[in-house]
């Protein structure tokens, strides 16, 4: 499977750690110590998760060298979503008016990207499809209780749109080399460790050190099992894409794999914890940086509990 296309989309509205302090006592030096996040971005009045995401799929259209009618599975990624009955797919779907696509969406909280990728793969590889569009959008903005001084700080809003497909495009594109994810409900404090529920609290991370263990040991564990299996050591990775969570878990990670921090992508200092579009928004910031042959690795945990990793190449 290759990955074609890869643009995000982030709203112009930024939220300064000022505004925690002066609206709710949070200081500034609190926040950083405790995440490294010093702004996040925040969607607009007249946006959502859906805007988002058609956004981000206009910014690859001028790029395509082909309609997007030809594409004929649309996968959407969130655990915010604007409408839970007509989905982010198919509200992508409605405003581009692509007639030929499957449309469905998925939610695994912060893995979910993987898991739309792992998905594509699938049909790519039964010919149930040939071209699939990927949409990972959050507002966590719309859910977010700013006042929570345990996590109320760390969530930004962002989206992204991948296209995948078996067929090579340009020397943009990425060969994923292998992808796993997998579910971890039974461990920790599971689905109570991070939660949204809409009509009780809101998004919360009351188990925040719960979160922070089992994310920091299953993101060194998939990355070093994807490696191992396809005999690739730490030390030929040229870069690391890990979810944007905490800049301590990213710290913490990066010793434990024993990776230089040259090798390690991150944006989460000035655009939060962006969900599940996290990394792939961390992969198209960064296009301009991979050369052929680079091997990259995008590893990811998600409240409920849940991991991932894929291992892409630069062709």
């Amino acid at each position: 499977m290759i990955i074609n296309f890869v643009t995000d989309y982030l709203p112009d509205m930024v939220v300064s750690n000022d505004y925690f302090f002066d609206n709710y006592g949070i200081a500034s030096d609190a926040i950083i110590a405790k995440s490294g996040i010093k702004q996040r971005r925040r969607t607009m009045p007249d946006e959502n998760t859906n805007t988002m995401a058609i956004k981000a799929v206009k910014n690859v259209l001028n790029k395509l060298p082909y309609s997007l009618n030809e594409i004929d599975l649309i996968i959407g990624a969130t655990y915010t979503p604007y409408d839970t009955v007509g989905t982010l797919a198919h509200a992508v779907q409605a405003y581009f008016k692509m007639e030929r696509a499957k449309s469905f969406t998925i939610d695994s909280a912060c893995s979910s990207f993987l898991n739309a990728l792992e998905i594509a793969d699938c049909f790519l590889k039964v010919r149930k499809a040939n071209k699939v569009l990927i949409v990972v959008s959050e507002q966590n903005s719309l859910y977010n209780d700013y006042s929570d001084p345990k996590s109320g700080f760390l969530w930004g809003d962002g989206a992204a749109a991948i296209i995948v497909s078996n067929e090579r495009y340009s020397d943009n594109d990425f060969e994923i080399i292998d992808i796993n994810t997998t579910g971890l409900g039974h461990i920790g404090k599971s689905i109570e460790g991070v939660y949204l529920k809409p009509y009780n609290g809101g998004l919360k991370m009351p188990f925040g050190k719960d979160v922070f263990q089992f994310a920091c040991k299953y993101m060194i564990q998939e990355t070093e099992h994807i490696l191992n299996k396809n005999s690739i050591a730490v030390n030929q990775l040229n870069y690391f894409i890990p979810h944007q969570a905490n800049a301590r878990i990213t710290d913490y990670v990066t010793r434990g794999l024993n990776l230089d921090s040259s090798r390690v992508l991150s944006n989460i200092e000035f655009c939060g914890n962006t969900g599940s579009a996290s990394t792939p928004i961390v992969l198209s910031q960064n296009k301009h940086k991979f050369r052929s042959n680079d091997i990259i690795v995008i590893s990811v945990f998600g409240g409920g509990y849940s991991s991932g990793a894929v291992l892409l190449k630069k062709l």
